[in-house]
């Protein structure tokens, strides 16, 4: 079991030992002084619970003195206030121990959405337009900022494939547990006799990558340049406009041809392929926690069916935390909270148990 007061101890010495930086730093080492001031925020808030609760501990121990005081009267006061502290302390306990839970550094930044099409043909396509709706509403239900990056349609207004960027607060901690496959059943309009069809369309939310997060060197990449197609593969534009650039160590690939300029096309793609190499590390590191720890939510695995979506009954189930609920219209019309809040609150959970565990 975890000993609180050990832990609270070191994060006390930490965030003096910053401080004592932060003092003595040379302020022309920006990178050192971005880096010790945002360990100093991130920390002061759970310094100033523990100094609470340190303070209030101390209180219970004069209070303890005080029960068996010969005055019976005070004796009777130290216990009522003894009973509200010890209850106050335990609050406190479990406000700690969720400060205490370890963040998830890419939880503050931008996101890479990616939908494709997957199993049921026209429908599939169908299916992932609607999920391209859900997340762009979802995203103005957060004063978001959303951005198509390259998008691949089909002629019945479906979405083969689409990449966007999402920007604004905390956008990755929101959609991070979107990543996986999503099921639609429903009866296709293109279905004569009324029988109800299950196709499906894949999504990856990715953490967008900044320079510092990676750093791409140009000899490990291969950039080819070629003119911009269209439907059928007629060129669309007469410069060689459209962009491939490959890692080579990673073997990762992105084209990017919905701009007329090369120079954008590019710099789209280098987005794209950081949040994308970025990615693979997070998977990696997933992987390797998740052998560790079998009860996680599961964020990694683009190939786990994690929802469906069952128009006939109105229907939209979680599987990963057995969450139904009846209200699919709602839902696509992006009022996600009742998905998304439960699975970020049982991600939470299930920290806060291993850390009670170590």
């Amino acid at each position: 079991m975890i000993n609180l007061d050990n832990q609270f101890s070191n994060i006390l010495n930490k965030f003096n030992e910053i401080q004592n930086s932060l003092n003595n730093l040379d302020t022309s080492d920006s990178r050192n002084l971005i880096k010790l001031n945002k360990d100093y925020a991130d920390l002061k808030p759970i310094v100033e619970k523990i100094e609470e609760y340190q303070k209030e501990k101390n209180e219970i121990i004069n209070l303890q003195s005080l029960i068996n005081d010969n005055d019976q009267e005070i004796s009777k006061i130290a216990e009522e206030e003894l009973f509200e502290k010890k209850k106050l302390i335990k609050e406190l306990e479990d406000n700690l121990l969720k400060l205490l839970i370890p963040k998830d550094v890419n939880d503050s930044k931008n996101s890479i959405l990616e939908i494709r099409a997957g199993t049921g043909g026209d429908e599939a396509s169908l299916f992932a337009s609607d999920l391209l709706s859900m997340y762009q509403k979802y995203a103005d239900n957060n004063s978001w900022k959303f951005e198509i990056l390259s998008i691949s349609e089909t002629g019945l207004k479906g979405v083969k494939e689409v990449i966007c960027n999402i920007s604004g607060l905390n956008v990755f901690s929101k959609l991070k547990f979107e990543s996986g496959v999503h099921r639609v059943q429903r009866i296709p309009t293109t279905e004569s006799s009324g029988r109800v069809h299950t196709s499906a369309a894949t999504v990856a939310v990715l953490a967008e990558a900044e320079e510092i997060d990676i750093k791409l060197e140009d000899k490990d990449l291969r950039i080819d340049v070629f003119r911009s197609s269209g439907p059928g593969g007629q060129s669309v534009n007469t410069t060689d406009s459209a962009v491939r650039i490959t890692h080579v160590p990673t073997g990762i690939v992105v084209s990017q041809q919905d701009e007329k300029s090369q120079h954008k096309n590019k710099a789209k793609a280098m987005k794209i392929l950081r949040s994308r190499i970025l990615d693979n590390q997070i998977q990696q590191k997933n992987k390797e926690r998740s052998e560790q720890r079998k009860n996680q939510v599961g964020t990694g695995d683009r190939s786990e069916r994690i929802r469906t979506y069952n128009f006939p009954q109105g229907r939209v189930s979680d599987h990963r935390i057995n969450l139904t609920l009846y209200n699919l219209n709602e839902i696509l019309n992006g009022n996600l909270e009742e998905l998304i809040d439960p699975l970020i609150a049982e991600e939470e959970t299930k920290k806060l148990a291993d850390i009670k565990n170590e």
